[in-house]
């Protein structure tokens, strides 16, 4: 017998049409299989809230050292250093710290005007048009002049980098990603800008990884070698587009389909920060994430053997009425406040969340002041849904 023959539940990060919504299959999952195999793909997964919070930490069970997206575990490739989502402690700490210390509170709060800037900037020429996307004219376009700047790279060519972080993400027809097969990308996008930033220092990231020293695992102590720092820039600028650019759309999708609590933003929008929070919970836009079983470990009275690939599903975690009661699968902007894994927990915990509840706090605030209302015309919207990113990359409405 198989996990899943008593539950006849079947879950495929690769089906567009079940990703299009999951959460019918998650909520059979987390009910019906809590502990999931899918034999096709060979994976497991989990989907309660408390087994994928205690899984999440577990990094000498569960690893993150051969990557944190099924294709790339499955494929067994060898993984860089400086790619820090795909590390373990101890060396995940110390590198982790190189970065972390760029993104403190002081920093991002003192990004405040800059962001509401750039979303001015994106929304004043739409005014009185009709019309507005929410990924085309803000999503893509915000959280990638902040990186940019906080890179430190020309504004230029900034959109070419957000495409080249964009592209690494991309699958064709639900088929696996291609750094599966090609290997991850080793960010030589970044590699004249790092020269001329040599010559030519500022007070920016790429500076600050250019100079910083640190004692690394060996106890040496040393700056970060030219293919190390070109990682590093590569999984910042990718990462800190990418989030903020999936809530910015999943705010408007989901505020579309609930009218009365958009009205009650726009009444008191002291209630935006409570509405972002929800957002992240309600659409997470990492819904799974992936990691190596080191050893046997048993989950709901049965083995997942050491060298398996198992997925945790933040997605269905984040819904668990256990967690969420009474019912996880509504949105409600005035729910009780109560940690969800959207940006993990633990070791891992996103270093850009601070940054990128700032960008979607903003980008919400604007967005109502110009556009209280708005119809989505869903005959335009692109659902992006890979085994690791879900979000819109076309959202237009009518305004």
């Amino acid at each position: 017998m198989t996990v899943t023959d008593a539950a006849d539940v079947y879950f495929d990060p690769y089906d567009q049409a079940l990703n299009s919504d999951p959460y019918p299959v998650h909520r059979r999952l987390r009910e019906e299989a809590p502990l999931y195999y899918n034999e096709q793909y060979d994976f497991y997964a989990l989907s309660r809230f408390d087994d994928v919070s205690k899984a999440l930490v577990d990094n000498r069970t569960l690893s993150s050292a051969r990557g944190v997206i099924l294709e790339l575990i499955k494929s067994g490739i060898e993984i860089p250093p400086g790619t820090l989502v795909f590390e373990d402690p101890p060396i995940h700490d110390i590198h982790r710290k190189l970065v972390a210390r760029m993104f403190t509170p002081r920093k991002i709060a003192a990004l405040e005007e800059k962001v509401r800037a750039f979303c001015a900037q994106s929304l004043d020429p739409l005014v009185g048009t009709g019309r507005f996307d929410f990924i085309a004219d803000l999503g893509a376009q915000m959280p990638m002049k902040t990186i940019g700047m906080l890179l430190g790279i020309p504004e230029s060519d900034q959109e070419a980098i957000r495409d080249h972080g964009n592209a690494q993400m991309k699958t064709e027809g639900g088929e696996p990603m291609k750094m599966a097969s090609e290997g991850l990308d080793p960010g030589q996008v970044f590699a004249e800008y790092v020269d001329w930033r040599a010559r030519h220092p500022s007070d920016d990231i790429m500076t600050d990884l250019l100079t910083v020293e640190f004692t690394d695992e060996h106890g040496v102590t040393r700056k970060l070698t030219r293919d190390e720092l070109l990682m590093y820039l590569n999984v910042v600028a990718t990462a800190g587009n990418e989030t903020s650019t999936r809530l910015i759309g999943w705010a408007g999708k989901v505020l579309s389909e609930h009218p009365e609590q958009r009205r009650q933003l726009v009444e008191d929008r002291s209630l935006i920060p409570r509405a972002i929070e929800e957002l992240l919970r309600f659409e997470p836009p990492a819904p799974n994430v992936g990691r190596y079983v080191t050893r046997d470990v048993d989950y709901h009275g049965r083995t997942v053997p050491a060298g398996s690939a198992m997925l945790l599903l933040v997605g269905a975690a984040n819904r668990d009425h256990r967690q969420f009661p009474p019912d996880g699968d509504v949105f409600d902007i005035h729910r009780e406040t109560r940690a969800h894994l959207t940006f993990g927990v633990g070791a891992h915990y996103c270093l850009g969340s601070s940054l990128a509840r700032l960008e979607g706090r903003i980008a919400l605030d604007e967005i109502l002041k110009r556009f209280p209302e708005w119809d989505l015309d869903l005959d335009g919207a692109v659902l992006t849904a890979t085994a690791a990113v879900r979000g819109f990359d076309a959202l237009p409405a009518r305004v």
